[in-house]
């Protein structure tokens, strides 16, 4: 692949990341994400690849957040890649569409939201 290519092309691989991200890559896996917060918390991070300040928000949440996988799932969704899941999570969950955006499910329903740098990894402690 050209520069090009690998500036503006699909990429295929995930981003490297010390977080066990569950990924959002269908409407299956938004299904799934919302039953799994019937049973414990589950964070939705929404990313834009374009974006320099969500590249950055996503680096300070990936460097400070430490909460077990048994007591939180953490789900990254590429939001250009896959838009209208994007548009889904607005629709479904009643919140306003923002980059980055990190949006806490319990029970099937949002219970918090955050972007940009209102985004701290430190402030889903009160969720578990």
């Amino acid at each position: 692949m050209g520069i090009f290519g690998g500036m503006f092309g699909k990429s295929e691989e995930k981003p490297s990341s010390k977080l066990d991200w569950k990924y959002l890559e269908s409407m299956e896996d938004l299904d799934a994400a919302e039953q799994a917060s019937k049973e414990k918390t589950v964070v939705l991070f929404k990313h834009s690849t374009r974006c320099s300040i969500s590249r950055f928000v996503l680096k300070q949440f990936e460097n400070t957040y430490g909460i077990p996988a048994d007591q939180m799932d953490i789900y990254f969704l590429d939001l250009i890649e896959y838009r209208p899941i994007s548009n889904a999570i607005a629709e479904r969950f009643g919140v306003t569409h923002q980059s980055p955006q990190m949006i806490v499910l319990k029970q099937g329903k949002a219970v918090y939201d955050a972007s940009h740098d209102s985004i701290d990894a430190g402030s889903l402690q009160q969720f578990v």
